[in-house]
């Protein structure tokens, strides 16, 4: 193996992010040509641009690691035992329509954890990062406050993307309208993974997402916000309450145990009951 950088794995990945984040925000409002991936979703050339700066970087530190990126796929070694997972746009039909609300993640699948990762908010210039013991989030000034996960805003962000995988046992949509949950919470619609680092931040009170298994290990879109939530003390599982590495898929973040609660019975199909006693 090559000679890594006295830099650590955490500084890295919040660098990264942040040279994908200055592209993005670099590109912004620009006439951006689009490549097609089929069923409704496409790329942009920030995503691409973005991807490469991210990259760059990496691989100029860390040679011998193995990359996934979403715009790229894999590269490096394919049985190394480091893998950097790149998403350089989450929210890009926000961004193609001039809406701010992205993230630029970036983690490291270090064996069977992710080790570090960040997830950078290109125009807040926020960088939420976590080193696997500890969440920060650090200031464009270099300053870095721990995130405090906080369910008081009663806010909670639903990815309504399709497909849904889980229909028609359980569909988001339908979780939005269920009394159980209009009585505890108010429902709000970001589609970027940006709102998953908002529960460990205490902005949000929880996020729920249908999906496929192996969100936490493969996913470039939520490995970071899954790790950064975690080392907060959130409480994260799959739609099913099993870890969600584990289950049959989709996510529940929460930041607190009650709130978690409430939502996976509300998943599990108790919509009328699951706010009783709130």
């Amino acid at each position: 193996m090559g000679i890594m950088s006295m830099e650590s794995d955490a500084e890295l990945a919040v660098r990264a992010a942040r040279a994908g984040a200055a592209v993005v925000r670099e590109m912004y409002g620009a006439s951006l040509t689009r490549y097609e991936k089929g069923g409704g979703d496409f790329a942009t050339a920030a995503d691409i641009a973005a991807e490469e700066a991210v990259l760059g970087v990496l691989r100029a530190e860390r040679p011998d690691d193995a990359v996934t990126g979403e715009e790229s796929g894999e590269s490096g070694a394919a049985g190394a035992g480091r893998r950097w997972l790149v998403d350089p746009l989450c929210g890009t039909l926000n961004y193609a329509v001039g809406n701010m609300l992205v993230a630029v993640n970036v983690a490291l699948r270090d064996g069977s954890r992710i080790a570090v990762a960040a997830s950078a908010d290109p125009f807040s210039g926020e960088v939420f990062w976590t080193d696997g013991a500890g969440a920060w989030v650090r200031r464009e000034d270099g300053r870095d406050e721990r995130l405090i996960p906080s369910a008081g805003s009663r806010l909670v962000d639903l990815n309504l993307d399709p497909p849904f995988p889980h229909a028609p046992g359980f569909r988001a949509v339908e979780l939005m309208a269920a009394p159980g949950f209009v009585a505890g919470f108010r429902p709000r619609v970001v589609s970027s993974t940006v709102a998953v680092a908002w529960v460990a931040a205490g902005r949000r009170a929880a996020y729920v997402t249908d999906g496929g298994p192996g969100l936490r290990l493969d996913s470039v879109h939520f490995a970071a916000g899954i790790a950064l939530c975690e080392a907060a003390g959130c409480v994260v599982t799959g739609i099913d309450g099993l870890p969600v590495d584990r289950g049959e898929g989709g996510l529940i973040v929460a930041a607190d145990h009650e709130t978690h609660a409430a939502l996976l019975e509300l998943a599990r199909g108790g919509a009328g009951t699951a706010a009783e006693g709130r």
